[in-house]
């Protein structure tokens, strides 16, 4: 597939370096794609792509800004860091649809009504940004991705932001997000430890691709529809996932429980230990990434750095130590109570209490032996 996708291009790219961008028909249309979400996590949240169609040219491309290269160089620390370069690209219609064919994944596309002098004007500067270092852009996953570029595009035809969010704008960032990770708890629990602070501000801003279908149904130019026809190329198939006692918060449960029933000093250090190992990676990955929604996590006060101090702590200066962290624990829950990830956290918050209150010399539960 990438070869053809590279072929396609080299061709497209040589057509209009010698015909500098011909001219589009009155039978020209341009259109909005919005596909569904994928089983790979860089697909959760859907994608979204611009065509262009002009049978009068026998021109049918898509354009694209949701490719990057694993081969680049210190590709996961570029991710994690926030300097990941991703680019623009185009391909054949037949092509990009054929792909969410093979995938079924439903695609929506939406043709826009406007003039043919913004059509050309539209197609030039993508052509442009083809050509140029513009087709590059460094990825952020509110303020910059494959949605946002192309509503960018389209607002910068008019100079004002036709396409608005339409979508609540009184929910958080964490709250719009979390049912896209209802089949896939691992992904839940993992992107909602590592999100900081920003992901619980309001979502505001239009990121999302199902917020770029429902926005473009109500935008308008003129007074009039900006959406003249709005139809599904490709059917997709939902299908329900089974159970999975391994992708759950069970398996979790019983970890955990599994460690309290131990009852070994070792085993609770160790397992705090392993905590703060975690707590210092989400102090340091806000220092290092570009990425704002990494910053001022405050689960670093769950999974709290002071952790790493306790095999090595004795005697008074462990009780003050234990203390401290039971209340910067009590401070964390005071924090997370209205959150939506409050659930998939409460059995670490009851798991990290007890065992705080047991290495302090208290025993939160009667019926269990003293720890060994």
């Amino acid at each position: 597939m990438f070869k053809k996708i590279l072929s396609f291009s080299l061709l497209l790219l040589s057509f209009l370096v010698f015909s500098q961008n011909p001219p589009l028909s009155s039978e020209a249309q341009v259109s909005i794609f919005t596909c569904d979400r994928g089983e790979e996590l860089y697909s959760t949240f859907g994608h979204t792509a611009l065509r262009i169609k002009d049978p009068n040219n026998a021109l049918d491309v898509v354009y694209n800004y949701g490719y990057f290269d694993f081969r680049t160089e210190n590709f996961y620390f570029k991710f994690v860091k926030g300097d990941l370069q991703y680019f623009m690209n185009v391909t054949s219609y037949d092509d990009f649809v054929f792909e969410y064919k093979l995938d079924r994944r439903q695609v929506i596309e939406q043709t826009l009504n406007l003039p043919l002098a913004k059509k050309q004007e539209l197609f030039d500067a993508l052509n442009k940004s083809l050509l140029s270092d513009e087709k590059n852009y460094t990825y952020k996953f509110i303020d910059r991705n494959c949605t946002t570029m192309v509503v960018n595009k389209i607002n910068g035809l008019f100079g004002t932001e036709k396409i608005q969010k339409v979508d609540d704008k009184s929910i958080s960032y964490r709250t719009l997000l979390y049912p896209y990770f209802e089949n896939y708890f691992w992904y839940k629990l993992g992107i909602n430890i590592v999100f900081g602070a920003k992901t619980d501000g309001k979502a505001e801003k239009l990121f999302l691709p199902i917020e770029l279908l429902n926005s473009l149904d109500k935008a308008t130019i003129d007074g009039k529809p900006l959406v003249s026809k709005k139809e599904t190329v490709v059917q997709g198939v939902s299908t329900q996932p089974q159970f999975s006692f391994f992708n759950s918060i069970y398996l979790i449960c019983l970890a955990l429980l599994t460690l309290i029933i131990i009852n070994k000093r070792f085993v609770f250090k160790s397992y705090l230990f392993v905590c703060g190992i975690l707590g210092l990676f989400l102090c340091l990955i806000g220092l290092y990434s570009q990425h704002e929604e990494l910053l001022w996590n405050y689960n670093a006060l769950l999974f709290n750095p002071l952790f790493l101090l306790i095999p090595f702590a004795k005697n008074n200066f462990l009780k003050k130590l234990n203390i401290t962290l039971l209340v910067l624990l009590l401070i964390y829950c005071i924090v997370i109570i209205t959150k939506p990830h409050l659930v998939i956290m409460l059995p670490f918050i009851i798991t990290n209490l007890y065992i705080l209150l047991k290495l302090n010399g208290r025993n939160p539960i009667k019926l269990l032996s003293p720890i060994k």
